[in-house]
């Protein structure tokens, strides 16, 4: 009967001379590749992706000028010069100056810390609120599952505009009140989105083993489910940025954003429609910069989206 003994390069030297000589790795050269984790992966696709990169060094960019900006500057943003009224981008105002002589670009720099602030409290709203009630709902199924839903289908059915709109009027202009308004109804793709991703993972087997080994619904929640729906969840995340920018940008635009002396770049935008003809650099400059923000958070949740398919991972 012949022997179920695996024979070794060390037992068989012509085994290890033939294998040099064909070129084969042995058995302990194969499994000396370490293995790449997940989130190296997703650096490394995401770092081939020239669009996704832009992105992010637009955003980084962006967030080191807004906190750092209005101090390098030699102005205030309510600093006027009435001797320098409406003055196009020169050496000494590098984007002009406004109605009142104030330096545009100390306050676009000004404004993008209220306009970048209120899109991140919105995304902190959306991840906090949308991931724990999207959670709860899918893993909880059945009758909770359902109410929870129709409270979300009832609050979706208004548009999303039109629910801040209406909260606005009621809390009044603000910016504390900007961040009560998309915070309460800004989760609600979010919480769609992990629903959906929950029903799908409540079932498979290592949640059934958690189940079978005793472990508590909150742990299984944080250790086992929310983990794994981290990708569509980062990519949504990303995506809500520029959304909640730009819906500050419009109520600031009618008169229901952040008011006076603050200045987002929706309220400088709204300002200068009324001196458009004489000044238009007063529209361009803010204007860019909300537009160059929403790009840039598009092509990094893009990138993101993309690198975070698992369908994708290792041909990249």
């Amino acid at each position: 009967m012949a022997s179920s003994i695996p024979v070794s390069d060390s037992t068989d030297p012509g085994r290890a001379l033939a294998r040099r000589a064909m070129n084969v790795p042995g058995p302990a050269a194969r499994d000396t590749t370490p293995s790449v984790g997940f989130w190296a992966d997703v650096w490394r696709r995401l770092r081939k992706n020239r669009g996704a990169m832009i992105g992010l060094w637009i955003t980084v960019f962006l967030i080191v000028a807004a906190i750092i900006g209005p101090s390098l500057s030699p102005y205030r943003y309510s600093d006027q010069d009435f001797d320098h009224l409406f003055e196009g981008p020169n050496r000494a105002h590098w984007f002009g100056t406004d109605e009142l002589g104030r330096d545009v670009l100390t306050r676009v720099l000004y404004g993008a810390r209220i306009s970048l602030s209120i899109g991140f409290v919105a995304s902190f709203f959306n991840v906090a609120i949308g991931v724990t009630y999207g959670a709860i709902s899918g893993y909880a199924g059945g009758r909770v599952d359902n109410l929870m839903m129709r409270i979300v289908d009832v609050i979706y059915g208004v548009p999303l505009l039109l629910w801040v709109i209406l909260l606005m009027v009621v809390l009044k202009p603000g910016l504390t009140n900007i961040y009560i308004a998309l915070g309460t109804v800004y989760w609600l793709t979010m919480a769609r989105l992990v629903r959906g991703q929950v029903l799908s993972l409540r079932e498979r087997e290592f949640v059934e083993a958690a189940r079978a080994l005793g472990v508590s619904t909150s742990r299984i929640l944080l250790r086992h489910i929310i983990p794994n729906t981290m990708g569509p969840i980062v990519v949504t995340m990303t995506l809500s940025v520029p959304q909640a920018i730009f819906v500050e940008a419009f109520l600031s635009y009618i008169g229901l954003g952040v008011q006076a002396p603050m200045a987002s770049w929706g309220s400088l935008a709204s300002d200068a429609t009324e001196v458009l003809r004489v000044a238009p650099h007063l529209v361009f400059f803010p204007g860019m910069a909300i537009v160059i923000t929403m790009l840039a958070f598009n092509f990094l949740g893009d990138g993101l989206r993309d690198a975070l398919d698992p369908r994708l991972r290792g041909t990249l």
